[in-house]
């Protein structure tokens, strides 16, 4: 066989055209899978925000003993961020926590506090 009739010829070249998209369906599968773990990130790192607030929120309430910063601090340890920022503000507290995920800063903010004096009625009672 000839030089001039094998590269002619298009034996071969389904499989180099099954490995082109068999890479390329993988970099998209690495891909996803990223953003998907950096979604559970984000959300795991804004369940412990909520419940730190909440946390420090019972402790200015009186409803558990300790300092509001001190609770907020000991629960986003406990769900694995840790407390960046902790303001009280009369009855309000607000919390701001941080973790990292692979070179990135992820962080979440929440503020919880008594409910306000005109929140709605539930249910349909005079």
């Amino acid at each position: 066989m000839t030089v001039r009739q094998l590269l002619g010829s298009d034996r071969g070249s389904s499989s180099v055209l099954a490995a082109g998209a068999l890479v390329t369906i993988t970099v998209l599968a690495v891909a996803l899978v990223g953003s998907h773990s950096a979604l559970a990130v984000r959300s795991r790192t804004a369940g412990a925000a909520d419940a730190s607030a909440l946390a420090a929120a019972d402790a200015l309430s009186g409803a558990v003993v300790g300092a509001a910063c001190d609770r907020a601090a000991a629960t986003a340890e406990a769900n694995g961020v840790s407390l960046s920022a902790c303001v009280v503000a009369g009855a309000e507290v607000t919390v701001e926590v941080s973790t990292t995920f692979g070179p990135l800063d992820v962080g979440a903010r929440a503020t919880a506090g008594p409910p306000p004096a005109t929140a709605p009625s539930r249910g349909g009672g005079p």
